[in-house]
């Protein structure tokens, strides 16, 4: 797969002008606001598991509208001081899967809280228990226009605030130390990190790698792959909507939330990377509101960026803030 974005040199300079609502920070509140008085306490079940080192729990938490959210939670077995802790976001179409498939933060001695996606984990691994019970106008195949003509319809408005109620639930886990969250995730886990980054306070750190979801106006039409590429079947159907859309995906753009994020972070980008291209992973980065930011950059790869090796960066950054 040949480079086809902008040369490095100009990547790391690159801060697009992102399309951003005025009343941004206002929809955000009044949503959140909503979520955590919908909010019930969660529930935490310890599960039987092979793992002799960690202790499972099958966590549901309130999320939009007091939906019930579906998460793993693994802990080091025996650990008796309250924990930093890892928030984990799962790839487009993935679910929480098995905890047996993420062992390597609670092996490393934090808590951590893998969450389900509502609606989605029937593409790739071992699945999801999180239904969306929220419906939408027409769309296309996939999720990235269900609700796109309405931010107070959009499916990632639900993702996001799910999100933001994760790290409000571990928060209050007595596993946890309330002040060492960090948020992370791979691909669409990266930009609802991102997310998460943007609308709560007091983040250890952000995680961000090969993120989707940044600078929309870009992305989509650029690539030729889904998930973008639904947008832009969308658009070739319900032709003349395109300034709508837009509107609505930039209430939910990885770009904006940057921004606002104050937790230091540390992005991962692949330059041969056409499902999340180079360029939208740099307006985010570019834009992040914290000094405290590094990004490192795959430069052979595509999508799968540098998985371990990305892991390891992860590790070590968090060690000397945690």
């Amino acid at each position: 797969m040949p480079r086809f974005d902008l040369p490095l040199e100009e990547l790391q300079s690159y801060t697009p002008d992102v399309r951003e609502p005025a009343d941004f920070d206002d929809f955000w509140r009044a949503t959140l606001a909503e979520a955590r008085a919908a909010a019930q306490d969660p529930v935490v079940e310890p599960v039987t598991s092979p793992l002799t080192t960690i202790d499972v729990f099958d966590v549901t938490f309130s999320g939009y509208a007091g939906d019930p959210i579906k998460a793993w939670l693994t802990v080091p077995r025996g650990a008796t001081e309250p924990l930093p802790a890892v928030v984990e976001f799962i790839g487009y179409n993935g679910g929480r899967g098995l905890p047996v498939e993420r062992i390597g933060w609670a092996s490393s001695g934090y808590a951590h809280l893998v969450m389900d996606t509502r609606g989605q984990g029937a593409l790739w691994g071992v699945g999801g228990h999180t239904p969306d019970p929220h419906g939408s106008g027409p769309a296309t195949p996939g999720f990235m226009t269900r609700g796109i003509l309405d931010p107070a319809e959009y499916f990632y408005r639900r993702v996001f605030t799910d999100a933001v109620r994760a790290v409000d639930t571990v928060r209050a886990l007595p596993q946890v130390d309330p002040a060492r969250v960090t948020v992370a995730g791979v691909s669409q886990g990266g930009g609802i990190a991102l997310a998460a980054a943007g609308l709560s306070e007091g983040l250890v750190a952000v995680l961000p790698d090969v993120p989707f979801l940044c600078h929309f106006e870009r992305s989509v039409g650029m690539t030729g792959h889904d998930p973008y590429e639904e947008v832009v079947r969308y658009l070739s159907v319900h032709r003349g909507q395109d300034d709508r859309v837009f509107e609505t995906l930039s209430y939910f753009d990885g770009a904006n939330f940057a921004t606002r994020a104050t937790a230091p972070g540390l992005f991962s980008v692949a330059l041969h990377d056409m499902i999340c291209p180079p360029s939208t992973v740099f307006a985010a980065f570019n834009r992040y509101g914290q000094a405290d930011k590094q990004i490192e950059v795959y430069t052979y790869n595509q999508h799968e960026g540098g998985q371990a090796v990305q892991w390891m960066v992860q590790a070590e950054f968090l060690a000397a803030r945690t």
